[in-house]
């Protein structure tokens, strides 16, 4: 089994260290039963599709996935977390009583809830710092959007493409990288503040009555500012952390919109991501 698994790597890689991995593989599976074995090679081979995709913790893409990885959860624990306050606002200001709206539910309906409150749950346990187990529920969610709005709802481009992409980002995080509290911590203020207000909105609690999409996404590339500005870094990973993680929030907009405009602020608002640190650290360059 372990001569299949490392030919998953690069030739190059497998030549220089093929051999040492095998040793150290079979050193540290002796004696285990077959499925921690089966869990062991399946960390093999993910570490050497990672290698070969250059998604590994030192390359460049494997940072970019990781400083996107919270933040694409995030993302879409805010979209469905307004799914969710949606029906729940709908049903507690419903005159029908709330076990007869409960009991008459689709059931399509009521899957479409179930995952997204799974992926909400799941989001918020990872950026608490259980990541492994909350990425577990917030996919879960995430493939079963993806499967029904396939399936049941005929929505065969745009909604499973967003979920996947999504799943891609958070499940791409090098294992070394997930425990980043500082990332974790930005995303889970920056979903807060993106969803909490259009809840205010759309329940009138403000003196607005319209919310057109645009916050969300708004709030997501500060985030990527404030991101960039405390690691003194040019914007240029953020701006790409930001765009990997704004597929949600960019759907959102143009659902609200009702057209493929608010893209273009998409794509604005990705540039000002970059172009502020940069602009900043120019202002702060000594002379």
């Amino acid at each position: 089994m372990i001569r299949r698994v490392l030919r998953l790597y690069p030739a190059d890689y497998r030549a220089a260290y093929g051999g040492e991995i095998a040793d150290i593989h079979e050193e540290m599976t002796a004696g285990m039963s077959r499925p921690a074995r089966l869990r062991a090679d399946a960390d093999l081979a993910a570490h050497a599709v990672r290698i070969r995709l250059g998604l590994h913790s030192t390359a460049p893409a494997g940072r970019l996935v990781a400083a996107a990885a919270p933040f694409a959860l995030g993302a879409g624990a805010v979209v469905h977390g307004l799914r969710l306050t949606s029906w729940y606002a709908g049903m507690v200001t419903s005159p029908a009583p709330v076990g007869l709206q409960l009991a008459t539910l689709p059931l399509d309906y009521g899957l479409a809830l179930l995952f997204s409150l799974l992926v909400c749950g799941g989001a918020i346990m990872a950026l608490c710092g259980r990541w492994v187990p909350g990425v577990v529920v917030a996919v879960s969610g995430l493939l079963g959007s993806a499967a029904l709005a396939a399936c049941v709802f005929g929505e065969l481009v745009v909604a499973p493409a967003v979920a996947l992409t999504t799943v891609a980002v958070v499940l791409a995080c090098p294992p070394d990288r997930r425990a980043d509290r500082r990332l974790q911590t930005t995303a889970g203020i920056m979903a807060g503040c993106a969803w909490l207000p259009v809840v205010a909105v759309n329940t009138r609690a403000f003196g607005v009555s319209t919310e057109y999409g645009a916050w969300p996404l708004l709030v997501l590339s500060a985030s990527g500012v404030v991101l960039a500005l405390r690691e003194g870094s040019r914007g240029l990973r953020e701006a790409g952390a930001v765009a990997l993680a704004s597929p949600p929030m960019i759907t959102y907009a143009c659902t609200a919109w009702g057209d493929a405009r608010p893209m273009l602020g998409g794509l604005l608002a990705l540039a000002l991501t970059g172009a502020v640190p940069a602009a900043f650290r120019t202002v702060r360059r000594p002379r």
